[in-house]
């Protein structure tokens, strides 16, 4: 059984989709936000059951609010060896800082001729926010690549204080 759920965030409405798990939670399959390229549509097969999800909207919440720096949450395991490789690397990826695909690539082993593959890995994060995808920036500094919309990858390096906030 699939279940779901919408939480309001300010980005906008994510959708959490998970399996249940025997204590009553719930182990994270996607987090994605409204309009993301690539995000899962909800399947008529599904179960709404905001209850199960509360532990992670709490924590999201706390997230938003510059409460919590990381995230402790059960996820599903997916993805290939080499997505897995990358979405683990993304996860060392300290609180209020950045990194570059190059320097990512260098951190697992992989070819700078291979940057593009490594992209494309992080690109199939099925976990935002909770997989700091949002953490990797191009080797100039400019945001590239996320799949909720750069102009969300930019709030959130704001909030964690990677970037300085374009507000006077």
């Amino acid at each position: 059984m699939t279940v779901h759920t919408t939480i309001t965030s300010p980005l906008g409405e994510l959708l959490l989709v998970g399996q249940p798990t025997p204590d009553g939670g719930v182990a994270l399959t996607s987090l994605s936000m409204l309009g993301q390229k690539n995000a899962p549509a909800v399947h008529s097969s599904w179960v709404h059951d905001r209850d199960r999800f509360s532990g992670i909207a709490r924590q999201l919440s706390a997230y938003f609010a510059g409460e919590l720096t990381s995230f402790d949450i059960e996820f599903t395991p997916s993805g290939t060896d080499f997505q897995r490789r990358v979405w683990a690397a993304l996860e060392e990826i300290p609180y209020g800082t950045s990194t570059t695909y190059g320097a990512l690539a260098g951190r697992i082993g992989v070819d700078r001729g291979r940057i593009q593959a490594v992209g494309a890995a992080i690109g199939a994060n099925p976990l935002l926010l909770v997989r700091p995808c949002h953490r990797v920036i191009g080797a100039d500094g400019s945001m590239r690549g996320y799949a909720g919309g750069v102009e969300r990858k930019v709030e959130l390096l704001t909030l964690e204080g990677a970037l300085q906030s374009t507000l006077v």
